[in-house]
């Protein structure tokens, strides 16, 4: 089952509301002390409903659940529709200068404090979690996609695994580099990441930056899924079909691990 509400990010957007996601197994309420590992995602609106997504046409990441019964729960926010791109500034770690976008100041360091403080917090203290890093993961698509890995790295204590589908590379791959050399980072620390072969044409030189990234990614000794999809496109349709292998890399072995809650509390 799916969740919805509104919240409000003040330090992004004041008091002007979106719609936060959450869903819970259908076996959630059936044993009081199980618990769960979570997974946050990005663009909240496109993960569960064609009828909420941008474009008409969502992830499908309920269905999914449903038919696997993966033990897991996912939290989701909508993300920022301004069109002085709202989306941009919340989901960039870093401020940069875009001949199409112009100038982007970088918010994700406030996107990313918030969800730590204060929405995860929530999360933790209302729904049936375990809410330590090794089961702590979060995801992401585009923006999103490059949100997830700046997540992995900056925020590693509190994330241990993330994918990013169509991570936005482009964006300032020098910098994405250093904060890659410089990360404090768990020796378990865990990313998928992928990018469509029909995307991989739209920006400049992505192929050489995807592969120096990885690569980077590899020097630091993190456990890197790494694929170059084969007709993957920058859409929702295509990272749909990429569920059954991000979702592998993240529980290949948490899901395992899910303790009751007498047995996290001890």
């Amino acid at each position: 089952m799916v969740e919805k509400w509104d919240i409000t990010i003040p330090e992004l957007t004041g008091a002007q509301t979106r719609r936060a996601y959450l869903y819970l197994p259908d076996y959630y309420d059936d044993d009081p002390d199980a618990r769960y590992p979570v997974l946050y995602m990005f663009d909240g609106h496109n993960v569960f409903f064609d009828s909420d997504a941008t474009y008409g046409k969502s992830w499908g990441m309920k269905e999914f659940m449903e038919e696997t019964r993966a033990p897991l729960i996912i939290a989701a926010v909508e993300c920022n529709h301004s069109p002085d791109h709202g989306r941009l500034k919340e989901y960039s770690p870093f401020a940069f200068r875009d001949p199409k976008f112009g100038q982007i100041p970088g918010w994700g360091k406030i996107t990313m404090e918030w969800m730590v403080r204060k929405f995860k917090p929530d999360i933790d203290a209302n729904i049936r979690t375990i809410p330590d890093r090794e089961h702590t993961f979060i995801a992401g698509s585009s923006m999103g996609g490059l949100m997830s890995i700046y997540a992995l790295l900056e925020y590693n204590r509190y994330f241990s695994r993330a994918a990013a589908l169509s991570p936005s590379l482009w964006v300032d791959p020098a910098r994405l580099s250093n904060l890659i050399r410089n990360a404090r980072l768990r020796p378990d620390t865990t990313l998928y990441m992928d990018y469509g072969s029909r995307e991989i044409c739209n920006h400049k030189n992505m192929l050489q930056s995807f592969g120096q990234i990885a690569a980077l990614l590899l020097e630091r000794q993190i456990y890197l899924n790494c694929r170059i999809v084969p007709g993957g496109d920058h859409c929702e349709a295509s990272w749909e079909r990429q569920i059954p292998f991000f979702m592998e890399t993240l529980m290949y072995e948490p899901h395992k691990k899910a303790k009751s809650a007498e047995t996290v509390n001890q």
